[in-house]
């Protein structure tokens, strides 16, 4: 096969050379015979030329021409050349060394097959292709009945091609008809994937969707958002940036621009496309990244085009460029830029290389051929040599036209185990597209098979980059999952990134990636950069404008460190402190006239409930509990109604000793049972209290500022709290008016003087309390009521035990019975001229009712 190898290479060579048209273009390029003839289309040619539209011609693919660009363009604008392509040469070259290694392979020789070819050139044009692709589906009949399926014999078993996505659809269309298979190399657009229009296709590298996903996923890593979209009008052109703008957007980045380029190098329109496409580039500076789904040709004449500072980019290459080193090679690529592109994976191609190398493609091959060549011939046919055709070696396309060879021997060895396949027409195309479908194959120890659904073999993709290091694999990505990472320092944004504490605002009709950045409201944040919102802070936080983060609100209550607090501490110490004293003072002079004047043990429970009330003013201090809350003013309440009680049953003995009509003494004191009256009252708010606890409890809350949370106490119901104070001002109210009706007594018992004068000040104080109560919020609230108890205590304290501590202390010459009894006389012969004395109201006590006595039997009584 050597021979016929070097053949080829010569006959190639004349066809390159020899003129512009390759011939009839149903005449295979190379054949070669087998037991299997595989059909192949590759690109040796770059376009064809322009035919007249009458009579119809077949298209006649050029060697070479220029296009020239128009009069009005930039005149150092260099023309595109039309030429063939050398990585066609070495694709067709592939596809015979794969089928001789695989003739030589035990595989088929044990079988006693072999693999032929029918080798075209499609010119890279679909008509081109589409009236090849009629000389692999033509029909040998053979004699007998209609026709059917085993007696239909097309030219070709199967097809392997071709390159390009459009080419391939539309070979495609034809060969569905026969369900003749067809392996594409090369071709990647996603709609080949779809077996209900193509069930004949399949192919050796992944669909479009897997590359367009892993540069997305490139962008998406590094934070371009802001980049620019090169594609042509062919099938693979459109379906790629469909597939790329979508895939994208899910990710939030915005394409600036799509610049879509004529498939086709001989389009007329095509200076001026790729002058606009330079012109746009240029003129969007921020676009650092641009993708590229162009041909190799389309990206070397805009590299000619674009100024140099327009090509700092990085450059996205899809698998269609990504290995045309010869752009680089020729364009002055600055620095900083860079291209990142992707490529089919690929094997050992060390076997092909040898193969290469040993073709000798010299001129006495040419000149023993007897064809004549110019000098100018002679130059280009050694522009052909073994080192260029190295140079466009893409290893990936390489690899997977020998996957498609190997996948198809596979197939044919299975299908003739049972028959005989060196009978012709013995394997139908559709047989083989089955056995394809199930055939399972080993390439350098690796097992490979065609997808079910889509029929497609995902190998994944190598990621290289041009520049230091050219074409070196940097990474590698495989469409199952995304083991895939590149990063870069380039800076590809429409808007400066938005920093924590500020949110995008993007405008009506702009991309959502081009925006301004607003700091976050009060009480919002945000805590990552480019966030499209700012977040509430949460009820018990706040912050500033332009936050990152909130902060926690500073609990306020009326604290122990308070100064006002602290006075108001003070003071209920303080009365703690006289009221221990007072009753230490009367314990010690209990038997003395001024403390049986003031209610003997009654005066010790009076002192007793001032001193629970003082102590509750202190729970009034400091962060407010649950328990704390329900405390205050149950302690309150009921050590103030103690006291209050006390006084309400003194006042009682005095209307009932000095005051009352005698007709009604005699009843009413049968009825007075002071420690049953005390027991009732502070029962009775007990029972008020309770109701309280049990149905609306007061707990702690937190009151919500801007900026700070106010601990207070919630007392439940104002409605039980009312009550409560109500039921005070009632008992008080009643000794009000009970000591009023009595303050004429001796100026040394005037007891009601001192209780009338206590409870006018609990009044005002209560009465003041209430609207300022009611009005005031913030953090002293709670030092308006512990203000108002000390007023009450202190009134108390003042008016009922500091005289008495006087006398006791400074006038102890009146601290006795004498003192006593002569005051008595005055003001008993002063008010009336008979008292009658009934019996004593409390053992130990002075105060006694008036029934019937003479003045010498109330000094008996008093000084007892």
């Amino acid at each position: 096969m050597m021979q016929g190898s070097r053949y080829i290479l010569a006959l190639w060579a004349v066809v390159l050379l020899g003129g512009t048209s390759q011939g009839d273009p149903q005449l295979p390029l190379a054949s070669a015979p087998g037991n299997i003839i595989i059909g192949a289309l590759f690109p040796i040619h770059e376009g064809t030329e322009k035919t007249k539209l009458s009579p119809p011609q077949a298209p006649i693919c050029e060697r070479r021409k220029l296009i020239e660009p128009p009069t009005y363009l930039d005149p150092l604008s260099v023309p595109i050349t039309l030429k063939t392509f050398p990585g066609g040469t070495v694709m067709a070259l592939a596809l015979i060394h794969a089928v001789e290694s695989m003739n030589r392979s035990p595989l088929l020789t044990r079988r006693g097959l072999s693999l032929g070819y029918r080798l075209h050139d499609s010119c890279s044009d679909v008509t081109t292709a589409v009236l090849t692709t009629q000389t692999f589906s033509s029909v040998a009949l053979e004699c007998g009945p209609a026709l059917n399926g085993t007696r239909h014999h097309p030219a070709v078993t199967a097809v392997i091609g071709e390159m390009y996505s459009e080419v391939s659809i539309a070979v495609a269309r034809l060969l569905n008809l026969q369900l003749i298979p067809q392996i594409s190399y090369a071709s990647t657009a996603v709609i080949l994937s779809d077996k209900n229009r193509f069930p004949a296709f399949m192919r050796t590298v992944p669909n479009d969707d897997h590359q367009t996903r892993a540069m997305v996923k490139l962008l998406s890593d590094n934070g371009w958002t802001w980049v620019g979209v090169l594609t042509t009008d062919g099938e693979y052109g459109r379906h790629a940036l469909d597939s790329f703008v979508s895939q994208a957007s899910e990710k939030g980045i915005c394409v600036a621009f799509q610049q879509v380029l004529p498939d086709l190098l001989s389009d007329l329109n095509i200076y001026r496309k790729i002058t606009s496409a330079a012109r746009t580039i240029a003129e969007n500076p921020k676009v650092r990244v641009v993708v590229s789904f162009a041909r190799p040709e389309h990206m070397k004449h805009l590299f000619g085009v674009l100024h140099p500072n327009a090509m700092d980019k990085v450059w996205i290459a899809s698998d269609a460029w990504s290995l045309s080193k010869d752009l680089f090679e020729e364009y002055s690529i600055p620095a900083s830029s860079k291209v990142l592109g992707f490529t089919f994976k690929s094997g050992n191609l060390s076997s092909f290389h040898h193969y290469l190398k040993s073709l000798e493609l010299s001129m006495d091959i040419t000149k023993n051929q007897a064809f004549p060549l110019s000098l100018a011939n002679r130059s280009e046919v050694q522009g052909l040599s073994t080192e260029s055709l190295l140079n466009t070696t893409n290893g990936g396309v390489i690899f997977s036209i020998q996957m498609a060879v190997t996948a198809i021997a596979h197939a044919v060895a299975e299908l003739c185990t049972a028959r005989d396949c060196s009978v012709p027409s013995s394997v139908q195309p559709w047989e083989l597209l089955a056995a394809l479908k199930k055939t399972r194959f080993e390439v350098e120890g690796k097992f490979y098979s065609f997808d079910s659904e889509t029929g497609d073999i995902n190998l994944g993709y190598n990621f290289v980059q041009w520049g230091p290091g050219q074409g070196d694999v940097l990474a590698e990505y495989h469409p199952t999952n995304d083991s895939f990472s590149c990063t870069s320092s380039v800076v590809s944004k429409c808007s400066n990134s938005c920093v924590p504490g500020q949110f995008k605002k993007t405008t009506e009709g702009q991309h959502t990636c081009c925006y301004e950045c607003v700091n976050c409201t009060e009480n919002h944040f945000s805590n990552k950069t480019d966030m499209d919102q700012c977040f509430s802070c949460g009820p018990h936080e706040w912050s500033p404008v332009g936050s990152s983060q909130c902060v926690a609100k500073t609990v306020m209550f009326f604290s122990w460190q308070d100064r006002f607090a602290m006075v108001l501490l003070v003071l209920a110490l303080l009365g703690i402190l006289l009221t221990l004293s007072v009753g230490v003072l009367f314990l010690c002079h209990r038997h003395t006239p001024v403390v049986k004047a003031s209610g003997g043990p009654l005066s010790f429970l009076t002192l007793l409930g001032l001193t629970g009330s003082f102590s509750s003013a202190a729970l009034f201090i400091g962060q407010p509990t649950r328990l704390q809350c329900q405390v205050r003013q149950v302690l309150f309440g009921l050590s103030f109604t103690l006291c209050v009680a006390c006084i309400l049953v003194k006042s009682l003995n005095i209307l009932l000793a000095f005051q009352l009509n005698p007709a009604l003494v005699s009843h009413l004191c049968r009825l007075y049972q002071p420690y049953a009256i005390i027991s009732s009252c502070v029962g009775l708010q007990g029972l008020i209290c309770g109701l309280w606890l049990a149905l609306c409890s007061p707990t702690e809350t937190m009151q919500l500022g801007e900026t700070t949370t106010l601990a207070v106490c919630s007392e439940g119901s104002y409605e039980a709290f009312g009550t409560m104070l109500g039921y005070i001002a009632l008992l008080a109210l009643i000794c009000f008016a009970c000591a009023y009706k009595s303050r004429k007594l001796p100026q040394n018992y005037n007891e009601a003087k001192f209780i009338t004068f206590s409870m006018l000040i609990y009044f005002i104080s209560w009465v003041i309390f209430i609207p300022v109560y009611v009005t005031t919020t913030g953090l002293y609230l709670p030092a308006v009521e512990m203000v108002v108890i000390l007023i009450s205590n202190f009134g108390i304290l003042s008016c009922h035990f500091f005289p008495k501590c006087y006398i006791i202390l400074f006038k102890k010459a009146e601290n006795t019975k004498d003192a006593f009894l002569k005051k008595v006389y005055e003001y008993s012969w002063k008010e009336a001229s008979t008292i009658s004395v009934n019996k004593p109201i409390m053992d130990n006590s002075p105060i006694f009712c008036i029934c019937q006595a003479s003045p010498e039997m109330k000094q008996n009584i008093i000084v007892q």
